[in-house]
């Protein structure tokens, strides 16, 4: 339809017709309204608590922050498809009605917080302290940047509503008791130790496996169809305009970035770490009386043998200021010289002295070291205006007729065209398309049509994405002569695990009725290896899944686990597990983890019954559209 009125739009009769026609469209809403499609919520809203709305928006942006997150980690792209399966989606929109119920409990309140207040609370922030422990703009103005957040007054209404929940929750559970039982399990759980003989079954044990049967194969392919589908694919033709595309950091002269480089300092900086230890005490009697003991010419190392304390158990590492749980701890240690003993300090877990064995001063890179990637920041920066100009003269072109590929050829520029699935893979299962937001593009593509005139894309770093869809071929069930390699391996794959399973099993009726474990290995031509302490949260040589198995059965038990295309097969010949001593500095730092995670559970079942008192609303088809979720097209 578009189409047809941008062809129309090309003669003095067209434009009349146009005109005339969007004139009517103007009248009829100016009568009738727009109707809102998501009934009983306002435009733009995805759900409410109460009388406390939350934006479409808002939830976009929180999404996005995230799956950014998950990507920075995972140090690949994410797809929608898979952060919605991680229940990505999900976890954002109940953090959302989570704070909308605390906002509208604080809204019934009456609780308010002063703007000193909060501009105090900011500039004692850790994540805006600079180096020397002092709040610096520069990175409070990064920290926003990144964050996303268009303008300090927004961050500023932003931070109220998070300090006045976080005062709400200190209320209702900010000094929850931590019950003695839960600390016996919480140890029992991390400091139990098991003592474990394995033996690993390689792939090879299961022999040659041939290759099967026709019929085999043919029965094997059948109850496994779906597994071998062809997915659909779709012709697009895309022109991405990004920043990063047309920046030349060429054109950025060595002045100014010198000037990026004075202003941004402690981008560039390292900041002072110290290596300390510390010995704390139930009062401060206690500590006054060893940091004399100590001025009399007793050493620290030979305090803590006093108080029967390990090296592990008095070492806080090298440690920058903010990265100390303890801010006053961190004071202490920062005003105590290298290799001197701190006077008493009243840290959160009793009075402490503290030594600093080594200080690591402030380091800041050269601009020598930075300039290149400060240019290409700047130049991505002044890109801005220059991608503006692009999209006005493309636009312009396609307001007037022009197809795609010909309105970027009048502007000097060529699209690609992509043959690609809904993951963003190419037939030959490569990434095929590298650009920002090209999750964004994949979920256009497949929401539109062969020959539609698509709304231009906006990407996340303020570039521009146009696109067509020329071509559908649709998912279709392959045959078998298409995929007989790939089912060929995979009923290898599958008879060899079944074989190997076969062969563990076998030992593992041998170990129960009392043969050695030596003997068994012995005859299957492999070594026995032995681990005398597995325990749940430190690294094994054992995987993951076997340690989680290994304490889930009694001492003596033998079981078989798979690792791959291994399978290990393992007896659990001894369990340990300490005393529990509720004064050992192990427990102690336990205990505000575990007092974290009730006052954490006594919140949820709070934010849980105001929301059944407020009420939820909750518009799916916004919230789907928002993250990309809408309905597939087959």
């Amino acid at each position: 339809m578009l189409e047809g009125m941008r062809r129309a739009s090309k003669n003095w009769l067209g434009k009349i017709l146009v005109g005339v026609l969007f004139s009517f469209l103007i009248l009829s809403f100016a009568v009738w309204g727009i109707g809102d499609i998501f009934r009983g919520f306002g435009v733009g809203t995805v759900a409410k608590v109460g009388e406390t709305e939350i934006l479409t928006e808002s939830y976009r942006q929180a999404y996005q922050t995230q799956l950014q997150t998950w990507q920075r980690e995972a140090r690949r792209a994410i797809t929608n498809d898979e952060a919605r399966t991680a229940g990505l989606d999900r976890q954002i929109l109940n953090r959302l009605l989570s704070e909308a119920a605390l906002d509208q409990r604080i809204k019934d309140l009456g609780l308010a917080m002063a703007d000193r207040d909060i501009a105090q609370a900011i500039v004692n922030d850790p994540a805006f302290l600079g180096p020397t422990g002092r709040f610096e703009r520069q990175r409070f103005n990064d920290a926003l940047r990144e964050a996303g957040f268009p303008n300090e007054q927004r961050f500023l209404l932003d931070q109220r509503m998070t300090y006045l929940r976080r005062e709400l929750a200190l209320s209702l559970a900010g000094d929850a008791p931590v019950p003695q039982v839960l600390l016996e399990a919480a140890h029992r759980y991390g400091a139990e130790t098991r003592a474990v003989e394995y033996i690993t079954l390689p792939e090879s044990l299961a022999g040659e496996v041939p290759n099967p049967s026709d019929e085999a194969l043919k029965t094997f392919f059948e109850q496994r169809k779906t597994a071998f589908r062809a997915p659909e694919y779709r012709s697009v033709t895309f022109l991405a305009v990004t920043p990063s595309s047309v920046t030349d950091p060429s054109k950025i002269t060595d002045e100014d970035a010198l000037r990026t480089y004075e202003a941004g300092k402690a981008r560039y900086s390292t900041a002072e770490k110290r290596s300390v230890q510390q010995i704390v005490f139930p009062s401060e009697e206690e500590a006054v009386a060893a940091r004399k003991r100590i001025e009399e010419g007793l050493t620290f190392d030979a305090l803590a043998e006093d108080r029967k304390l390990s090296a592990t158990d008095i070492d806080l590492g090298t440690l920058a200021w903010t990265e100390f749980v303890d801010p006053n701890i961190a004071q202490g240690a920062f005003a105590t010289p290298e290799g001197q003993v701190s006077q008493p300090i009243k840290g959160q877990f009793g009075h402490a002295l503290v030594r600093v064995s080594k200080i690591e001063p402030l380091a800041v890179r050269p601009l020598e070291e930075v300039a290149t990637q400060i240019k290409e920041e700047l130049a991505t920066r002044r890109a801005g205006d220059q991608v503006r100009d692009i999209r006005d003269k493309i636009e312009d072109q396609r307001t007037s007729g022009l197809a795609l590929t010909e309105a970027a050829k009048a502007v000097g520029l060529t699209p690609r065209l992509v043959e690609v699935n809904r993951a963003g893979r190419d037939r030959a299962g490569n990434p095929a398309i590298t650009i920002p937001d090209a999750e964004a593009l994949l979920r256009a593509a497949y929401a539109s049509d062969i020959g539609v005139d698509n709304d231009l894309i906006t990407t996340r770093d303020n570039g521009y994405v146009w696109f067509e869809v020329s071509k559908v071929y649709p998912a279709r069930e392959r045959t078998l002569d298409e995929v007989r390699d790939q089912v060929v391996a995979t009923w290898r794959s599958d008879e060899t695990a079944r074989l190997l399973q076969e062969k563990g099993s076998e030992i593992v009726k041998r170990l129960e009725a009392g043969e050695a474990i030596e003997v068994v290995a012995k005859d299957v031509g492999l070594e026995v290896e032995v681990d005398q302490e597995v325990r749940r949260l430190i690294a094994s040589k054992l995987p993951a899944p076997t340690v989680t198995r290994v304490f889930s059965v009694r001492v003596g038990a033998v079981a078989a686990v798979g690792n791959g295309n291994e399978r290990i097969i393992f007896k659990v010949n001894d369990a340990v597990v300490p005393a529990f001593d509720p004064e050992e500095q192990s427990i102690k730092a336990l205990e505000p983890q575990l007092r974290n995670t009730l006052t954490e559970d006594i919140l949820s079942q709070y934010i849980a019954r105001v929301q059944d008192e407020l009420g939820i609303s909750i518009n799916e088809a916004a919230a789907r559209l928002a993250v990309g979720g809408g309905q597939d097209r087959n």
